[in-house]
């Protein structure tokens, strides 16, 4: 309840909740209104409002083979970029360590171009294995409910040239 603490006594057999204010050495947070600070529950006691409220996601989650492939991009251009830096500052330095770094950063540089191009490859194949998300207006999801709807226009069709043949004896040598 933040700097409120409730207690629970006994009195008379009855339950008796005790507000006790302990923040009061504290500064009273400007930025949030007084009304907004705490709600008063049925009771007449004070609550402190929740921390933060959780609200979905606007995106969805990368798939898991996609996100490993970002993060090993990531982390393969920041390795890059620290060794561009180094290879730099040893060159203004004239550091003999300036000629071996800027060929490992050159090395480095393509590798994170392979990276980056690892996540747009694994992002296309997912994609094509496992299909996109259809939304609502999407039109390959009307042409499966058409193709559906045909489908069982068909077999209903088909069922009841079946039931009209059966009644009507064609094919039977005898009537009785």
């Amino acid at each position: 309840m933040g700097t409120a603490e409730r207690r629970e006594a006994a009195v008379d057999g009855a339950v008796a909740h005790v507000t006790v204010r302990q923040g009061s050495l504290e500064a009273p947070d400007r930025d949030i209104p007084a009304d907004a600070r705490e709600a008063v529950d049925s009771g007449g006691q004070t609550q402190a409002r929740p921390l933060w409220v959780e609200e979905p996601a606007r995106r969805r989650r990368m798939p898991d083979p996609v996100r490993t492939a970002a993060v090993r991009a990531v982390i393969i251009i920041a390795v890059t970029m620290v060794q561009a830096m180094v290879a730099f500052f040893c060159t203004m330095a004239g550091s003999w360590l300036a000629f071996p770094m800027v060929i490992s950063s050159v090395v480095s540089t393509v590798v994170a171009t392979w990276g980056a191009l690892d996540v747009w490859v694994t992002r296309q194949v997912w994609n094509q294995r496992n299909g996109v998300i259809s939304v609502p207006s999407s039109t390959a999801r009307a042409l499966r409910r058409e193709r559906r709807r045909a489908r069982r226009q068909g077999r209903a069709a088909e069922r009841a040239q079946e039931r009209i043949r059966r009644q009507s004896g064609t094919g039977r040598l005898s009537h009785s």
